[in-house]
């Protein structure tokens, strides 16, 4: 009887260490659950070489991206000491060697295990556009010079070369829509979705050699190369854009010069759009040295003294003659110069050049068109004494006939400019150089693109528990075995001794 007793005690314990053992598995394994690691970041950078200067721009995106477009965010930026890389056409070794610290920079922000896959690419604009068309050959030296510095670094070099007009345009679409969330938005689930129903945003972008003007038409586009089309976060969009070439500020100034030059022999030349009293000498070479230009004086080394007679009405009455406003009348869908530009919808930012122009006047905050041409027309009749005075620090010599180059040109995306556009309100056209902490221009609407072309990874998976279940599983193991160890003398036949 006694070891009937025994061995049921036996099997009781052998059924609970095999009880223990089942809710041990089951809770290590039912209710554990799948976690993502954080998804591998990609990094890119983009070299923006502009007609004056050249920046690098770092972004980085998770690596498992929204319907194949990254959610792309700016990192890291590095001004490239120096001029534009248009200026080493002499001196080609030079456009590379200037890129360096930057690229030391980037580098230094990116992880080494990631920098091998880190795209890179150097594009040109506006002011390699004109180089090229004066010499081709100095233009490519200067490529092979900055291709030769940037296959050095261990990242995945996508070459260096010239944007087009409609490129630069419309990826500076890109970037604006994308930053204001046209394109895709963050919910208040946690999750990323496509708004509708909500406005697309133009892009107007000025800089020293061309200016660029972006939009969705509400119609369709009838000249063709006007048009482009992306496919962003699984969405497909047509957009007109067109680059005006030579309309930058730089060389609009470049222009003006050149009309005041025509017929000069010899002494003072004066300038309305120069404040009163200032002057300033200037050699031909440096206006006639652009193809925007066309040809000057058989004498090019010759030097002039221009004089700044500080009057409003005859300065914007010069800067407006460079226009071409004929060759589009009679037409609706048309700017100037015979270009054709179709219904526009929607509202405007503009960055770049105009936010610099008007923000020097202090004009970013939402004033009318009539008021920025009252504090333009004042700034331009004051004595150079007066501008020095109240700009000492950021005094521009050039600003005044920036500025009303800047007014007229400014409502191109509205209506032909030799309409009635003093009625147009600046609550229509948005200033701005950064929306959150990135910039506006071309770089990220490229890097966002591209992301397009780079495949996705997934995240990682782990298969994890709750701590709580892991302490009770353990617990049950350990059961498992005492019972169990405890059971196998019970269940073995007695010896005598």
């Amino acid at each position: 009887m006694f070891m009937k007793f025994k061995e049921l005690i036996a099997l009781c314990l052998v059924v609970t260490a095999f009880l223990s053992g089942i809710i041990a598995l089951i809770l290590s394994l039912v209710n554990s659950q799948n976690i993502g690691q954080a998804s591998p970041q990609k990094y890119g950078m983009v070299f923006d070489a502009g007609s004056s200067h050249t920046t690098l721009y770092l972004y980085q995106w998770p690596a498992n991206k929204e319907n194949d477009t990254g959610i792309v965010s700016q990192i890291h930026v590095c001004n490239v000491q120096g001029p534009g890389i248009s200026s080493y056409a002499d001196n080609p070794p030079q456009a590379g060697e200037t890129l360096k610290p930057c690229m030391d920079e980037a580098l230094s922000v990116i992880p080494p295990m990631r920098q091998r896959e880190a795209t890179v690419l150097l594009g040109a604009t506006a002011g390699m556009r004109i180089l090229r068309i004066q010499n081709a050959t100095k233009t490519q030296l200067i490529f092979d010079e900055i291709t030769k510095t940037l296959i050095q670094y261990p990242v995945n070099f996508l070459g260096a070369r010239i944007l087009t007009g409609s490129e630069e345009g419309s990826l500076g679409w890109i970037t604006v829509n994308y930053l204001l969330g046209t394109f895709i938005g963050y919910s208040f689930l946690g999750n990323w979705i496509h708004p509708t129903g909500g406005q697309m945003y133009g892009a107007m972008d000025l800089g020293g050699a061309s200016t660029q003007m972006t939009f969705q038409p509400a119609g369709s586009i009838t000249d063709k190369d006007t048009e482009m089309f992306f496919r962003l976060y699984g969405f497909n969009y047509t957009i007109y854009t067109h680059s005006y070439l030579c309309y930058g500020q730089d060389q609009f100034f470049k222009r003006l010069l050149a009309n005041l030059l025509q017929g000069w022999t010899s002494g003072t030349v004066k300038h309305p759009c120069y404040a009163k009293n200032y002057t300033t000498t200037i050699s031909l070479s440096s206006v006639f040295n652009s193809p925007c230009v066309g040809s000057g004086p058989s004498d090019l080394m010759v030097n002039v003294t221009v004089e700044g007679t500080g009057d409003p009405a005859e300065c914007r009455r010069i800067v407006r003659n460079i226009f071409n406003f004929s060759a589009c009348a009679n037409r609706v869908d048309c700017t100037f110069d015979g270009v054709y530009q179709p219904t526009v919808q929607g509202e405007f930012y503009a960055f770049s050049a105009f936010y610099y122009t008007f923000g020097f006047l202090n004009l970013t905050n939402g004033q009318s068109l009539s008021e920025a041409n009252g504090t333009v027309w004042s700034f331009c009749s004051s004595d150079w004494s007066q501008v020095t005075v109240n700009k000492p620090l950021r005094c521009n010599t050039k600003m005044c006939l920036y500025s009303t180059y800047t007014s007229i040109v400014y409502p191109v995306g509205w209506m032909v400019l030799h309409s009635t556009y003093e009625n147009l309100y600046y609550n229509e056209i948005y200033l701005s150089l950064k929306v959150g902490n990135m910039d506006v221009g071309w770089t990220l609407g490229y890097m966002l693109n591209l992301t397009n072309m780079i495949p996705s990874e997934s995240p990682t998976l782990l298969r994890a528990t709750y701590f709580n279940l892991w302490a009770a599983a353990i617990f049950f193991i350990v059961l498992s075995i005492a019972t169990t160890l405890v059971a196998i003398p019970l269940m073995c036949p007695c010896r005598n001794t």
